[in-house]
């Protein structure tokens, strides 16, 4: 599953999602993290805008990134999904080294694990979430995946 975040809103770079994602983030370090107080969230993999890829939460366990969520009628998707973040916003494009980097990751995923889908927070969640959003090319990330065969 693809998400995107950043944090603050629309500002790159920084620690707050890798401490958001250890549970560690300083919620008075900026007025928007107050709001964020008592969240607790994870996810299997983040992907910065210059590609580095962080790996928090191993593949076999589960991840906290879905909320509520539902696809192809099974509920629960933190149960059967991998998380993947990109640093980024709905509105502003990913960069090239996050494509990179995105399109090794999932072909990995998908020669490891069963994987039926590869989806957007948007899609298991169409009620309460938009990312990765219409800046996302899902094009260009099948295409990645298909070379990668």
């Amino acid at each position: 599953m693809i998400h995107g975040i950043s944090l603050p809103p629309g500002e790159f770079g920084g620690d707050a999602i890798e401490r958001l994602f250890c549970n560690r983030l300083d919620c008075d370090a900026h007025p928007y993290f107050a709001q964020l107080r008592e969240v607790r969230v994870s996810a299997h993999f983040l992907i910065r805008r210059s590609g580095e890829l962080l790996q928090f939460v191993p593949c076999t366990r589960r991840a906290w990134h879905a909320g509520a969520s539902s696809w192809r009628g099974r509920e629960r998707c933190n149960d059967f999904s991998v998380g993947i973040e990109l640093e980024g916003t709905d509105e502003i494009p990913y960069s090239d080294p996050q494509y990179a980097a995105l399109g090794e990751l999932v072909t990995a995923l998908v020669r490891t694990y069963p994987v039926a889908d590869v989806v957007g927070h948007a899609d298991i969640a169409p009620t309460r979430k938009t990312d990765p959003g219409p800046s996302f090319d899902w094009p260009r990330l099948r295409a990645l995946i298909r070379r990668s065969d």
